[in-house]
């Protein structure tokens, strides 16, 4: 039952972010509890992306621009990115196919401060957009999540990039 209840919660919680067009979130966990930095600039964005021919999305997001509901939090988030020295968030698509009907598979460099990874990708068609998760890792990014109160608050490796863009195919 809890397992059919926390499918239903997910389910529910993807369904409202992506009723926006266009949408990017950072999701993560601490010890204690979770996190959710959304960039309400990239989510009220008219911009609508192209995945044909060769001309796809290089999508650079302000860090400065992310809000975490919580002003420490929102504080935190920023620091740990060093938005004064790296500005931007970067997602570059490398490569993109339809899989099937509905599903997308793509190529994705994501660029955080110094560090550029590359993801495989799967993507829904929803709504004209396509939406997407990957499960990263801040130390793939050499970066070293944050700890508070002499650590015993503390914010785990993982965390989830979840977005949402509007396409035009």
């Amino acid at each position: 039952m809890k397992n059919k209840i926390v499918i239903f919660a997910l389910f529910l919680f993807y369904a409202s972010f992506f009723a926006q067009k266009n949408g990017l979130e950072i999701n993560g966990w601490t010890n204690i509890n979770t996190f959710k930095c959304s960039n309400p600039k990239f989510k009220n964005s008219s911009s609508v992306y192209s995945f044909t021919g060769n001309q796809l999305p290089n999508i650079s997001v302000a860090v400065e621009d992310f809000d975490c509901r919580n002003k420490m939090m929102t504080s935190d988030f920023r620091k740990v990115l060093q938005s004064d020295k790296y500005p931007f968030l970067n997602i570059r698509f490398l490569e993109f196919k339809k899989a099937n009907s509905n599903k997308f598979e793509a190529v994705v460099e994501v660029k955080m401060m110094t560090v550029a990874r590359k993801y495989n990708i799967e993507f829904s068609l929803y709504n004209n957009s396509l939406v997407g998760n990957k499960r990263l890792k801040f130390s793939e990014f050499k970066i070293i999540p944050p700890k508070k109160m002499g650590g015993m608050v503390y914010v785990k490796d993982e965390l989830d990039l979840v977005f949402s863009l509007e396409t035009n195919d």
